[in-house]
C-alpha cells in the first residue's frame, strides 16, 4: 500500500485554533503519510506546526452554515469547512479550511492515515532523527541485567541462603512457545526444571506461569506474577504448578509464608470457573493463602494475578516495587521498571492504547490501564516530592508516547510480536530519546534526594488529587511550564549550594 493512495487532497489553505490563550495559525495545510503540518509562511515564523496523525482519536467535520459535512453536500466556490481533531493526548484542535470539498477530502485522509492497522507502516519504522542510531538503548534493560542484580543481592544478603543461588534465568521460552506474551528469558526457582515450567504454562491462561517480578533483599522474600490457573468447573490440578510455588517458599527465608493476591473480586474469580478459569485450591498449595483484598506486608512471599495477568496484575506489581525499592524511584530504575513490568511482561499496548478519551467507540480490548499506573505514580510523587528522581515531565512523556510515538518502544502487544516485526532493529528506542541531555532537564526532579526507605502513600479519598498537569494542560494552562521549571531548577541549585538537604519522612521498608 502506498500512502499516496489514502491522501485525497495534499494541501489547502487553513487556519488552526489550538486552544485558549494561544494565537491562531494561518497558512498552508499539508497531509503526509504520517503527519499533518501547517506552514504559517515567512511573514509569521519559519517553524512548521506538526501533528503525528496517529495521535488523532476522533474527527468531527462541518461546513459553513451547516451542522455537518457529508458526502452528499456539493462543493460551492467560496465555501469553507471546519475539522475538529480530538487527540489522544487530550488536545482539541480546530482547522478552518477553504472549500467544502477540500475539507471533506482532508478529513477522509486523516481518518484513513490515523488508523493504519499494519504496525510496520507506522511512523517509528520511518523515523530517523539526527544524533540517534538504530539499536541504541534497546539493550539497556534485558532480563539478564535484572537477574545479575538479584544474584548479587542474594549473595550479599545477611539472611541465610542456600549454597547455590535460589533463582535461575530460564530460556525455556526462547521461541515464545510456552508463553507468547512473556520475554525469551524469565527468572524462576532453580529447583524447577524447564519441563515443569512447560506443564505449568499449559495450566495457566495464556501460558503465563508464575515468574519472579521483584526480589526483596532485606527480607529475602519475593513478588511473583502470573495469570489465573485453568481449574475450570472440575477443579483441575497441575502437579508442576504446585511444585513451582512450593519451591518458591522453600528457597525463601525459613518459615516464609505465601499469599496469592487475586486482583479480581471473589465473585468474579468464582464465575471465571464457568469459562475454564478459576483459582488455586487451598489444599493443593500448602503454605499459600489466597486473598481478594489488601494485606499487611509481613515478610511473606506474594503471587499476584487476575485473569490474564497483563493488566491489573502489572499495575499492582509495579506500584509495589516503587513503594519498596529505592532503585525503582531513580530515573534509570523507573525506565527498567517500565520495561520489565509492562513492555517485556506483555501488557498489550497496541490493543489497550488504540484510542483515548475521545473515541466514538470503546471496544473491550481498550482500557487506560497504563494511564492509571502513571496517575498512581503522580499521586506518589505529590505525596513524596523529594523521593522520585523523575518529575511530572517524565510521566507526561510516557503517557504521550504510549498512545502515539515516533519511537518503537510501545509498539505491538508482546515481545513475540515485536520480534516478528523487527521492532528492536528497525525502530528507535524511546529511552535513547529521553536520555539525551537536553531532554533530561525537563524530565528530572530537581528536588530529588535519595531515600533508602519505603514510601507508604495515603490512599484516603482526601489525599488524592486531580492530575491537572495532564487532564487540564491544554484547557487551563498555568504559568508557562518552561519558566516555572527554570525557577524550580534555580531554587534547587541555590539550596544545594548552601548545603541544604531536606528529606521525606518515610517508614521502614517491609516486603
Amino acid at each position: 500500500m502506498e500512502f499516496s493512495e489514502l491522501i485525497r487532497t495534499g494541501q489547502a489553505q487553513a487556519e488552526l485554533l489550538r486552544g485558549p490563550e494561544m494565537p491562531p495559525l494561518r497558512g498552508t495545510l499539508c497531509v503526509t503519510g504520517h503527519h499533518l503540518l501547517l506552514s504559517p509562511g515567512p511573514q509569521a515564523t519559519p517553524d512548521l506546526w506538526l501533528l503525528l496523525l496517529r495521535n488523532v482519536d476522533s474527527i468531527e467535520k462541518r461546513g459553513q452554515g451547516t451542522l455537518s459535512l457529508s458526502l452528499s453536500i456539493p462543493s460551492v466556490a467560496g465555501d469553507a469547512g471546519t475539522i475538529t481533531l480530538r487527540c489522544k493526548d487530550l488536545r482539541v484542535l480546530q482547522l478552518d479550511i477553504e472549500g467544502v470539498e477540500a475539507t471533506l477530502d482532508i478529513a477522509r485522509s486523516i481518518e484513513a492515515l490515523s488508523s493504519l492497522e499494519s504496525v510496520i507502516t507506522s511512523f517509528p519504522f520511518f523515523y530517523r532523527p539526527k544524533g540517534l542510531r538504530l539499536g541504541e538503548a534497546w539493550h539497556f534493560h534485558p532480563p539478564e541485567r535484572y537477574y545479575k542484580r538479584i544474584a548479587r543481592e542474594t549473595w550479599s544478603s545477611p539472611l541465610p541462603v542456600p549454597q547455590t543461588r535460589a533463582w535461575r534465568l530460564s530460556e525455556a521460552n526462547e521461541d515464545f512457545s510456552l508463553c507468547p506474551s512473556y520475554p525469551r528469558a524469565v527468572i524462576v526457582p532453580r529447583a524447577v526444571d524447564d519441563d515443569a515450567l512447560a506443564r505449568s504454562a499449559r495450566f495457566r491462561q495464556g501460558g503465563r506461569f508464575p515468574v519472579l517480578s521483584y526480589y526483596h533483599a532485606p527480607r529475602g522474600t519475593v513478588l511473583l506474577r502470573s495469570s489465573q490457573p485453568l481449574t475450570g468447573p472440575q477443579k483441575l490440578r497441575c502437579a508442576a504448578d504446585e511444585e513451582l510455588l512450593r519451591a518458591v517458599l522453600a528457597e525463601a527465608r525459613p518459615g516464609a509464608r505465601g499469599f496469592i493476591v487475586d486482583t479480581r473480586s471473589a465473585q468474579a474469580a468464582k464465575q471465571a470457573r464457568m469459562t475454564g478459569g478459576g483459582t488455586e485450591a487451598k489444599a493443593a498449595y500448602p503454605g499459600w493463602k489466597r486473598l481478594h483484598r489488601p494485606l499487611e506486608r509481613e515478610g511473606a512471599c506474594i503471587l499476584v494475578h487476575g485473569a490474564e495477568g497483563t493488566d491489573s496484575t502489572l499495575l499492582v506489581t509495579s506500584l509495589a516495587q516503587l513503594i519498596l525499592d529505592p532503585l525503582s524511584r531513580t530515573m534509570a530504575g523507573f525506565q527498567e521498571l517500565i520495561e520489565q513490568e509492562w513492555i517485556q511482561a506483555g501488557h498489550p499496548f497496541q490493543l489497550r492504547c488504540a484510542h483515548s478519551a475521545f473515541s466514538h467507540t470503546h471496544p473491550k480490548h481498550e482500557a487506560p490501564i497504563f494511564l492509571l499506573f502513571l496517575d498512581c505514580v503522580w499521586q506518589l510523587g505529590r505525596q513524596f516530592p523529594l523521593s522520585l528522581e523523575f518529575g511530572e515531565g517524565m510521566l507526561l512523556a510516557l503517557f504521550d508516547h504510549s498512545y502515539a510515538s515516533p519511537f518503537g518502544t510501545f509498539l505491538c502487544n508482546s515481545e513475540k510480536e515485536r520480534c516478528l516485526c523487527e521492532v528492536r532493529t528497525r525502530t528507535h528506542s524511546l529511552w535513547s530519546g529521553l536520555n539525551q541531555p537536553k531532554e533530561q532537564r525537563k524530565l528530572r526532579n530537581p528536588l530529588y534526594v535519595p531515600n533508602p526507605l519505603a514510601i507508604w502513600p495515603s490512599v484516603e479519598p482526601q489525599s488524592l488529587r486531580l492530575w491537572q498537569g495532564l487532564f487540564l494542560r491544554w484547557t487551563h494552562p498555568p504559568e508557562p511550564s518552561e519558566v516555572a521549571w527554570e525557577k524550580v531548577w534555580q531554587i534547587a541549585t541555590d539550596q544545594k549550594t548552601e548545603g541544604s538537604q531536606p528529606t521525606d519522612s518515610a517508614s521502614e521498608p517491609q516486603p
